[in-house]
């Protein structure tokens, strides 16, 4: 769960290696009209990291939780992080952990978090980010 009680997606497998879709990292730099609809059944690792629920003068305490990953853009917009492999994940952020979901779940966690965009492959090797209509698409609105 997130701060605030929120759920994360469901994993899928426990026994993902992690590895890039490369032909779905090939969409996601020249998309097609069916990039949403590949990225539906796609599978995205989500980004959560650990957060200390206290800090004391010794540092962090021992106990925390994970929370998803997002970012603001200057504009003030959200967007929900997931990347296409390992790869990416660690070349934005060696901590962060991988959560492997459905771009469609993805979509609805990114929604349901008050999210605008989905950002996948934030660092690289391509950014491809999902708002508006797309984004409710691919959560399965239409």
């Amino acid at each position: 769960m997130t701060p605030g009680g929120k759920k994360l997606a469901r994993p899928l497998s426990p026994t993902d290696d992690g590895a890039p879709d490369l032909a779905l990292r090939a969409e996601l730099v020249a998309p097609t009209a069916a990039v949403i609809e590949i990225l539906k059944s796609a599978r995205l690792l989500a980004a959560v990291v650990v957060v200390p629920d206290e800090i004391g003068t010794a540092g962090p305490d021992k106990s925390g939780h994970l929370a998803s990953v997002s970012m603001i853009n200057a504009t003030g917009e959200k967007g929900l992080l997931a990347f296409t492999g390992l790869d990416s994940l660690a070349s934005w952020d060696r901590s962060a952990r991988p959560v492997p979901v459905l771009g469609i779940s993805a979509a609805k966690s990114a929604i349901e978090d008050g999210a605008q965009a989905l950002v996948i492959d934030v660092a690289g090797p391509h950014r491809f980010v999902v708002t508006g209509a797309a984004l409710i698409a691919l959560a399965g609105g239409g």
